[in-house]
């Protein structure tokens, strides 16, 4: 059998993630790879920390981008964070609070959930009750920006309340960062993660992690060993910990910080509250063009994301057929919905570079057209003038 180079086609990502990265993070990645304890790539090292620190907002000397996607960060600070017997109080209101709560149990702690409905924020006054109840809790863990459902919690109110009770906080970033208001320092986050491939418009396979000086105690005083060889910051840091020399840890995907690097720089260059505006301003246009077309939004206006929108399906339609169109004949990709909002939902990306008024405008007329092609019912042109407009 015979292989050739694989030539991928050309999509617009407008899913839960990846989204488009930027032609200049892609040849940056093309760069010539050079050996991860050379000191350019150390210098280039100390660059990426800075500029994440900014991402963050945060003086946490502990940031830094785990080698792995952005599950490899959840585990990052729940493998260093738990022990076995730790109480540890998981708010789930979607997938990935749930897959929190598997992490405790891996570990051998010991979770309490706080349930709140899919497509809802965490509600404070459940977090006060239950740590009020579990006043031997030690952890408190919840989702800023739940990738499933398109809502966003109040991570300040919950790392207070959390505070309030003597616990520490471990919060899940991976669709925020970048994206919406988050400041790591002024809100108290003891631990926190993301992705590269979501705002930050790089290529997945990279984890930025943050823990501050309350985090960093506890695992200076842990009675067990990490679980966990690859994910123990005690090794990890003396790789990442900033000095000149360096202890070699494990092989660093040179090319992909090359890239992450690269859209830092972009961050930086557009400055983070104009990135915050951006994502804002453009799910406004999407905001339009969606109701143009009679569909609504599953989160209430003032919990949305406005890089990752829930769009409810209707009964009528078979949502699958109607992402397949849009991929077969827009190139245009959208997400479907997870866990038990399958086939109920599309998810709509409009993370990182891919969130620009082009986009914008190409879906919702794609989206118009493949609704009457389907013989739906639709009002023609109701769906593109408005957003443009808007």
């Amino acid at each position: 059998m015979s292989f050739k180079s694989f030539n991928p086609p050309v999509r617009t990502l407008m899913g839960p993630g990846p989204s488009d990265v930027h032609p200049r993070v892609l040849a940056a990645m093309a760069r010539p790879t050079i050996g991860h304890l050379d000191p350019a790539f150390v210098g280039m090292m100390d660059e990426v920390k800075t500029m994440l620190q900014y991402a963050f907002q945060t003086r946490n000397s502990l940031t830094m981008p785990v080698s792995a996607p952005g599950s490899a960060g959840m585990e990052t600070c729940f493998v260093n964070l738990v022990e076995p017997g730790d109480k540890v109080v998981v708010c789930v209101n979607g997938v990935f609070g749930g897959r929190m709560k598997e992490n405790v149990e891996r570990l051998g702690g010991i979770p309490i959930v706080v349930d709140n409905a899919w497509g809802e924020p965490v509600d404070p006054n459940k977090l006060e009750d239950t740590l009020k109840i579990n006043q031997d809790a030690k952890i408190v863990a919840f989702v800023h920006a739940e990738t499933s459902t398109g809502v966003r919690s109040d991570a300040k109110t919950l790392v207070e309340i959390a505070h309030r009770h003597e616990c520490l906080t471990i919060v899940d970033a991976v669709t925020s960062l970048g994206g919406i208001p988050l400041k790591v320092d002024e809100w108290g986050i003891d631990a926190i993660y993301s992705g590269s491939q979501k705002c930050l418009s790089c290529t997945p396979g990279l984890s930025p992690v943050s823990f501050n000086e309350r985090a960093i105690e506890k695992i200076k005083r842990r009675k067990t060993r990490v679980s966990s060889w690859f994910l123990d910051l005690t090794l990890v840091m003396g790789y990442w910990g900033g000095s000149n020399k360096r202890t070699y840890h494990h092989t660093a995907p040179v090319n992909a910080l090359y890239g992450l690097h690269e859209a830092l720089v972009m961050l930086q260059e557009e400055g983070l509250e104009n990135a915050w505006t951006r994502h804002e301003h453009n799910y406004r246009a999407l905001r339009t063009g969606i109701e143009g077309l009679g569909l609504q939004f599953i989160v209430r206006e003032d919990s949305r994301l406005p890089q990752l929108n829930a769009i409810a399906v209707p009964v009528q339609v078979d949502e699958s057929q109607i992402r397949q169109l849009l991929l077969s004949d827009y190139n245009l990709e959208i997400g479907a919905g997870l866990g038990a909002l399958a086939g109920r939902i599309f998810r709509i990306g409009l993370m990182g570079q891919t969130s620009n008024l082009k986009n914008v405008l190409l879906f919702v007329s794609a989206l118009e057209e493949v609704i009457a092609r389907l013989r739906l019912p639709v009002d023609r042109g109701a769906a593109e003038p408005p957003a443009l407009r808007a």
